[in-house]
């Protein structure tokens, strides 16, 4: 048994309420105890912990919705134990992981494996997000009823898209009759081709081939369509330009249980920043014009977009040390979604209570968990954040093993400077 901890003297933000207040929050056997104004130190029991935030935030820890990890067989690229050490340094308690690893997640087995590597070699919480297809070949679809009962949070296929919809269609038939979420990339394979980047005027410039916005807008529309005839749980994992919103926002409109994602990087930079053929810049989906950035901040930050994921996607040097259109695609992101995050905040784009909504409260709700909330009774999955430490990036300190991280060298304002899973301290920064 741990004594209880007092996290003393700090401002307490819960998205789901609107409490910002200052004020102290008790854990005790991992969950919070009590929280508000009237906690405080010279109150606490005796064998009581006490933690002095000296007037740092203190809000519900991250929940990450799409992130790779590695395990099992990419762990030249990423660890379950380091993306977990990268998820705690940046804040987030509970990473749902993709299944497109080697072999695919997509036996029961191997989402008993997932756990007990978390469980053993993990720092935060890891659920394993099942694949929709065996081999995510988009033909076959996976046992959704075994895969869920052993612990699976949510069906996807992670960066590859089912073009056949009738398939589709039964497999959201299946999953609805298992309430199963369904997380679904948005883009069609034969629109993409051979597309690297947004395609445009600045495409054209670069001399790189173009993926046009048409391939993930008409995608959304045929899943809106099925998702009418078939009422599943549906997730679009990572919309990226102002046409997708209108989809959603019909398809919400008329009552069906949809939810969307944007990914940080999407929020963050524009095609802009590929700047002289920059692969670290190289997405899937790509990114796209500024006016498109500003509508999906202008989303979150409405509501519209329901959660802000990292899609954290470790790759190794060698795979972007490459000519533009041969790198790989994905960059790292676990490590630096809050703070990134932030720059929305400081900017006035953006609330810190709908930063936490969406990177906490809603992606919780979606998937049903207990936490996302600073509520008596709820999971002590924390973090305590200093929003004005000043300081640069240098991918060296992060610690994912791999450094394809697009904030190279940028200019940041916010540190987390601790973070709890359960009740235990799993990341303390050293100036905290």
């Amino acid at each position: 048994m741990t004594a209880p901890k007092l996290f003393a003297n700090a401002r307490l933000i819960d998205p789901l309420t609107g409490r910002d207040e200052q004020g102290g929050l008790l854990v005790h056997h991992g969950l919070i105890a009590d929280l508000g104004p009237s906690v405080k130190a010279d109150a606490a029991p005796d064998d009581t912990e006490i933690i002095d935030c000296q007037g740092r935030v203190l809000g519900p820890g991250l929940v990450d919705m799409r992130a790779f990890v590695g395990e099992p067989g990419a762990e030249h690229r990423e660890t379950i134990a380091t993306a977990t050490q990268a998820a705690a340094a940046g804040g987030v308690t509970t990473l749902v992981c993709m299944p497109d690893t080697n072999p695919a997640i997509d036996d029961p087995a191997i989402v008993d494996f997932l756990l007990r590597r978390a469980r053993d070699t993990g720092v935060v919480r890891i659920l394993p997000a099942a694949a929709l297809t065996r081999g995510l070949a988009g033909t076959e679809m996976t046992e959704v009823g075994l895969l869920k009962e052993a612990g699976a949070a949510a069906f996807t296929d992670g960066a590859r898209s089912i073009r056949n919809a009738g398939i589709f269609r039964r497999i959201l038939t299946y999953a609805r009759d298992f309430d199963a979420l369904v997380m679904h990339h948005t883009e069609d394979p034969d629109l993409v081709g051979s597309g690297v980047m947004n395609a445009g005027e600045l495409s054209s410039r670069l001399g790189l081939p173009g993926r046009h916005t048409a391939a993930e807008t008409i995608m959304l529309e045929r899943d809106m369509r099925l998702v009418e005839l078939t009422g599943c749980r549906y997730h679009a994992a990572s919309v990226t330009c102002r046409a997708s919103l209108d989809v959603i926002r019909r398809a919400k409109e008329m009552g069906l249980p949809v939810s969307c994602g944007a990914t940080i990087n999407h929020l963050s930079f524009n095609e802009g920043d590929i700047g002289d053929y920059r692969t670290f810049f190289k997405l899937s989906p790509p990114l796209r014009s500024e006016d498109d950035r500003q509508a999906l901040v202008a989303a979150v930050a409405e509501g519209l977009i329901d959660v802000v994921v990292s899609d954290h996607n470790p790759q190794d040097v060698d795979q972007k040390r490459q000519p533009f259109a041969e790198a790989a695609d994905g960059a790292i992101g676990v490590e630096t979604m809050l703070i990134a995050g932030l720059r929305l905040v400081h900017a006035e784009m953006l609330s810190l209570a709908g930063l936490f909504a969406a990177m906490s409260a809603r992606p919780s709700r979606r998937l049903g968990l207990a936490g996302g909330k600073l509520a008596k009774g709820a999971p002590a999955d924390l973090v305590e954040l200093d929003l004005g430490a000043p300081w640069v990036l240098d991918p060296a300190q992060l610690k994912s093993r791999s450094k394809n991280t697009p904030f190279d060298g940028a200019r940041l304002q916010g540190r987390v400077t601790r973070t709890m899973v359960g009740g235990s301290i799993v990341h303390e920064a050293s100036s905290a």
